[in-house]
């Protein structure tokens, strides 16, 4: 007889639940979701400006959310209090500057503030944590050392270890690698795997290096004000994804002999043999969408294989971060801007070269009137066009009206009507 276990499955060690978080009136960050076990060792990509540091400094408790929460073993992260998050996380910086003399041990034991009494002092257990630390980072030599006297790999260990006498069940690394020579990258990324592997230390680091991150980190999350991808290196590192996030072609793939995935500019001298990953077929369509609306459209082109270009979309919008995922080009607007000219002309090139257009009943506004003005256009040039309608259109135009009259030009010209995404899919599979 089989018998199953009455244990509850484990909560997760840290949960990102639905955190929007900006520093004026447009958010920076937008409905993140992210959950995280005990243990783990995770890389954060995404290119600059993508908000990864904000989010190291939200999960560090230093910001606090503006929607949603952060739970820390099952707490509220706001309810800690910062001397309590930092018995439990600590923060490493890019860089640290100090306006005194401090020596390598000093900074060490700066690890323990959150621990010792109101007069600062270090008790034995203290004394030998702080140790302790040097060992583990290695620099018991360095411990009379002047710390701004380092080198730039001995102060970032100097860091990590002071990072380390906090006894972290959380470590959070802001780009631990940047300015440092290989030599110092690779110890300390070599550092902090063996924390995580034999201490235990929770892990999550800003990356700016994608195959430093697919060498050490099993579990890569690529950034952009929201997580476009979260996996292991093979599936985050692909060459369509990093191209709509990072704006460049990259090749991807394993070179003949060796482990791990690598990440390499386009026309590397590398035979084709050696190195596997290549840029998808030519889209087919063209999605129009906002607000949630092409989700279900997206994902079951994407199920399909058919490939296909969305936009122009804002950032911050979850179409966007989906089609990031799926699509094969994104076009992509700053957040609550209008669609300007550029992006607009990126749309009617974009339209010149699919074989066919779907709007989905997304909200239309001022703002994303010139979206319809290039379909009406297209469908002037023979585009076959392909509304999605499942809500009526006087409930979701802000134009007063005129979202409606392009619609109605476009039905004049002969563009379908379909009622749900699986007759939009038996239109799009005769293509």
């Amino acid at each position: 007889m089989e018998t199953r276990s009455s244990n509850p499955p484990k909560p997760s060690f840290l949960v990102v639940d639905g955190v929007t978080f900006g520093y004026g009136r447009e958010p920076l960050l937008y409905d993140v979701h992210l959950r995280v076990q005990a243990g783990e060792m995770i890389g954060l990509l995404g290119p600059n400006g993508s908000g990864k540091t904000t989010l190291l400094r939200l999960l560090s408790g230093v910001y606090s959310p503006q929607q949603g929460k952060i739970f820390l073993e099952g707490h509220d992260l706001q309810q800690w209090g910062r001397r309590n998050i930092a018995r439990r996380i600590a923060v490493v910086p890019q860089e640290l500057h100090m306006p005194f003399a401090f020596t390598v041990e000093q900074m060490v034991s700066l690890g323990r503030t959150p621990f010792v009494n109101f007069f600062g002092a270090l008790g034995a257990r203290d004394e030998r944590i702080v140790k302790d630390a040097l060992q583990a980072a290695t620099i018991e030599s360095l411990a009379d050392r002047i710390f701004n006297q380092l080198s730039g790999g001995e102060r970032q260990r100097v860091m990590i270890a002071m990072a380390l006498a906090q006894e972290p069940r959380l470590l959070l690394l802001d780009e631990p690698t940047s300015h440092l020579d290989i030599k110092y990258q690779i110890e300390t990324l070599e550092l902090v795997q063996f924390l995580n592997r034999e201490r235990g230390v929770t892990v999550i680091a800003a990356m700016h290096d994608l195959n430093l991150a697919a060498r050490y980190f099993p579990r890569l999350l690529l950034f952009q004000r929201g997580i476009v991808a979260d996996a292991a290196p093979a599936e985050v590192l692909e060459p369509g994804v990093l191209r709509r996030v990072y704006g460049v072609d990259v090749q991807v793939g394993i070179l003949r002999g060796a482990e791990h995935i690598s990440v390499l500019p386009p026309g590397s001298e590398i035979a084709e043999e050696d190195l596997f990953g290549e840029r998808g077929p030519r889209p087919l369509v063209h999605v129009m969408a906002g607000g949630g609306t092409g989700e279900m459209m997206m994902r079951a082109l994407a199920d399909a294989h058919i490939p296909f270009i969305a936009g122009a979309l804002n950032i911050g919008d979850s179409d966007h971060t989906l089609a990031l995922r799926l699509a094969s080009e994104v076009i992509t607007e700053q957040p609550y801007a209008p669609i300007s000219q550029l992006i607009q002309k990126q749309v009617r090139a974009s339209l010149a070269a699919v074989k066919l257009l779907i709007i989905c009943p997304m909200p239309i506004g001022p703002g994303n009137l010139a979206l319809l003005q290039e379909a009406v256009a297209a469908g002037q040039r023979g585009l076959p066009v392909l509304l999605l309608h499942t809500t009526d259109i006087a409930k979701r135009d802000y134009t007063g009206g005129e979202g409606q009259q392009l619609l109605d030009a476009l039905v004049r010209m002969g563009a379908k009507t379909v009622t749900s995404v699986g007759g939009a899919m038996d239109i799009v599979k005769q293509l």
